[in-house]
C-alpha cells in the first residue's frame, strides 16, 4: 500500500514510517522538522519537507504520489502549551488538518488514521477509560483532535473516506537503539529520569506524592511505541470493513515512583528524586481500556514490562546522548 504518513520525522510517526517499510509498504514521509528529525526517517521512505498549510504542496504531493492511505501524526502537542497558546493549537491544528482532508477527499484517498490522545478524558468517570467514556478535553491540545475526529466522522458519511481514530496513553520506549524519543522541550517521564542518569540534570522532580494512589504518585498507562506502531498497521488494513475508534495502552498503570524506582534498577544509576508541588489538573489515575482492538482486531500488547521499555529506552539515550545527528 502507498501510505503518506505526516510527521512521519517524528518520534511516533519514524518508528511506525520504519514498521511500514519493514511490512512492505510504499511511504512518503511529509514533516517539517519542527519537532521532527531528518535522521530519524527510515532510508526506504521518500521524504518531502514541508508543512501542511501549503495546500499547492499537498495537492502537488497527492498527484504525484497518489497515496492510497493517510497516517496523520504532524500536530503540536503539548497540552501545558496549548493552555498558553490556543489559538495555535485550535487553530494550526485544527486548519492544517482541514487541509489535508480536503486533499485526501480532492485526490481520492479512502483511509484515514488519526494520532489522537488520551487527553480526550479529562474527568473520566470509570477506570479503565472505554471508548465509550464521555469525551471531556482536558486542554485546548485535547480539544483540537476531538475537532479532527468529528470532522473525520462527517467525511467518511459525505465522502466515504474510512478512518481509525486512535487514542493513546503515555507512548515510550524506543524501536531500537538508533530510533528513539527526542523532544525539546522534553516534558515526558521516562526520558526526564534518563537524562538523571545521564548526568544531564541533578534530580527529576515529583509533582506531588498525596494522591489517591498506593505510593501517593500519579499512575499513568505508558505504552510501547513499537506497540502502538503494530496498532495502527493493524487498523489500517482493518479500513476496508468500515471506520473505528480504539483506546489504546497497556491496561494497567505504573506510578511515578515505580516509574523512577525502576529506571534506577535499569541504569544503575541513583537517579535522585524530589517532591514538589502537584501540577494542576492532574487526576489520580488514567488507564487506557483497549479491550475494543483486542477483541476486532486481535492486538495485544508485546512490550507490557516497564523494565523491557524502560531498558529500550535507556539503550537509545545511551547511544544518542544528545539526540539525533541532526540536532
Amino acid at each position: 500500500m502507498k501510505v503518506l504518513v505526516t510527521g512521519g520525522a517524528g518520534y511516533i510517526g519514524s518508528v511506525v514510517t520504519s514498521q511500514l517499510v519493514k511490512a512492505g509498504d510504499s511511504v512518503v514521509v511529509l514533516d517539517n522538522l519542527y519537532q521532527g528529525h531528518r535522521a530519524a526517517v527510515h532510508p526506504e521512505a521518500h521524504f518531502i519537507e514541508g508543512d501542511l498549510a501549503d495546500k499547492g504542496l499537498l495537492d502537488r504531493l497527492m498527484a504525484q504520489h497518489q497515496p492510497e492511505a493517510i497516517m496523520h501524526f504532524a500536530s503540536h502537542t503539548l497540552v501545558g502549551e496549548s493552555v498558553e497558546k490556543p489559538f495555535l493549537y485550535l487553530g494550526d491544528n485544527v486548519q492544517n488538518g482541514l487541509n489535508l482532508l480536503q486533499a485526501a477527499v480532492d485526490h481520492g484517498v479512502q483511509r484515514f488514521i488519526l494520532s489522537s490522545t488520551a487527553n480526550l478524558f479529562d474527568d473520566p468517570e470509570s477506570m479503565p477509560i472505554s471508548e465509550k467514556e464521555r469525551i471531556v478535553p482536558g486542554s485546548p491540545y485535547g480539544e483540537s483532535k476531538f475537532i479532527l475526529e468529528r470532522l473525520l466522522y462527517w467525511m467518511d458519511r459525505i465522502y466515504g473516506l474510512r478512518y481509525a481514530a486512535l487514542r493513546y496513553f503515555n507512548a515510550c520506549g524506543a524501536a531500537s537503539p538508533d530510533l528513539g524519543e527526542d523532544h525539546d522541550p522534553e516534558t515526558h517521564l521516562i526520558p526526564l529520569v534518563l537524562q538523571v542518569a545521564l548526568g544531564q540534570r541533578e534530580k527529576i522532580v515529583i509533582f506531588g506524592d498525596d494522591y489517591g494512589t498506593s505510593d501517593g504518585t500519579c499512575i499513568r498507562d505508558y505504552i510501547h511505541v513499537l506497540d502502538l506502531a503494530q496498532a495502527h498497521i493493524l487498523a489500517l488494513r482493518a479500513l476496508a470493513q468500515g471506520s473505528r475508534t480504539y483506546n489504546l495502552g497497556n491496561g494497567r498503570g505504573f506510578s511515578v515512583k515505580e516509574v523512577v524506582e525502576t529506571a534506577r534498577q535499569v541504569t544503575g544509576h541513583p537517579i535522585p528524586a524530589e517532591i514538589g508541588p502537584r501540577r494542576p489538573g492532574d487526576p489520580d489515575i488514567l488507564i487506557a481500556g483497549s479491550e475494543s482492538i483486542k477483541r476486532d482486531l486481535g492486538w495485544r500488547p508485546q512490550y507490557p514490562d516497564l523494565v523491557e521499555i524502560i531498558d529500550s529506552a535507556w539503550q537509545w539515550h545511551q547511544k544518542h546522548p544528545l539526540g539525533y545527528s541532526d540536532k
